[in-house]
């Protein structure tokens, strides 16, 4: 399905109510009322993301530090050996993802970038969704943009994505007739089942959910809000999900990353 097909099919998924499919620029969150969803946590928690001896996602960076030194594949290559210190070569490239890939024509996140250079320049054969060694890679590699602030590149092939995205954000779903926007947009901030609707920036990602006891993808979020609204969440690594998150890194431009973050 091309951009332009599924943009269509992402609008029409819309509800033909309360004037125009897409929101203004006024329905979204001003950008200087933006808030992590760490400012909502309580002490405790946010002293166990603010210290790396306390935070259990740097077990998951420890591993990827160790993977990214490893050779692996037929080329019997390790990531550091075209890359170098992570520290300086990957600072910065988290907070660029999704970005656009010329031979696929379309953006990839961070995760499908991982696998794409295992596949070509390691020859070896990619990671499954959600492992524990593609979050772990993932996350040590994000872990080098902490601090940054998130940049989407100014790339005009990414406008149509970015249009998906956002269509998908406002589209009502599911059993319960929920958009992602009508909690993170219109009512953060609020109590729901006694916790605080957060505003849903990803720049903490992976992240690592007490609920889940351990270190998660945005994509893993996604479906459980999916679920939540009763709605059919789509499979792992499904084009909506990147295109769901190249909107929502634009929508958190500016923001500091905090990978990897910690949630209750």
């Amino acid at each position: 399905m091309t951009p332009a097909t599924r943009f269509a099919v992402a609008i029409a998924a819309l509800p033909l109510v309360a004037g125009a499919v897409l929101p203004s620029p006024a329905a979204e969150i001003p950008l200087n009322e933006r808030r992590s969803a760490y400012e909502d946590m309580s002490r405790d928690n946010k002293a166990m993301q603010d210290d790396d001896t306390s935070n259990p996602g740097i077990l998951g960076v420890l591993d990827g530090e160790m993977l990214w030194s490893t050779p692996a594949g037929a080329s019997g290559k390790s990531c550091a050996d075209c890359h170098g210190d992570a520290k300086s070569s990957m600072k910065g490239v988290a907070a660029r993802h999704p970005a656009f890939d010329p031979v696929s024509g379309r953006p990839l996140d961070l995760e499908q970038r991982i696998n794409l250079s295992r596949q070509q320049d390691q020859k070896a054969p990619p990671f499954a969704a959600e492992s524990k060694e593609l979050l772990a890679l993932t996350a040590y590699v994000a872990m080098q943009s902490r601090g940054e602030p998130v940049a989407p590149p100014d790339d005009p092939r990414l406008a149509p994505f970015i249009e998906i995205g956002r269509a998908l954000f406002n589209a009502r779903q599911g059993q319960l007739n929920l958009s992602c926007a009508q909690c993170h947009d219109d009512n953060w901030g609020k109590s729901l089942a006694g916790n605080v609707v957060p505003q849903a920036h990803p720049t903490g990602y992976p992240i690592y959910r007490l609920e889940w006891q351990s270190l998660g993808s945005l994509q893993r979020r996604l479906r459980n809000c999916m679920i939540g609204m009763r709605a059919e969440p789509y499979a792992y690594g499904a084009l909506e999900y990147v295109d769901m998150e190249l909107y929502l890194m634009w929508r958190a431009r500016g923001m500091k990353m905090e990978t990897p973050g910690v949630r209750p």
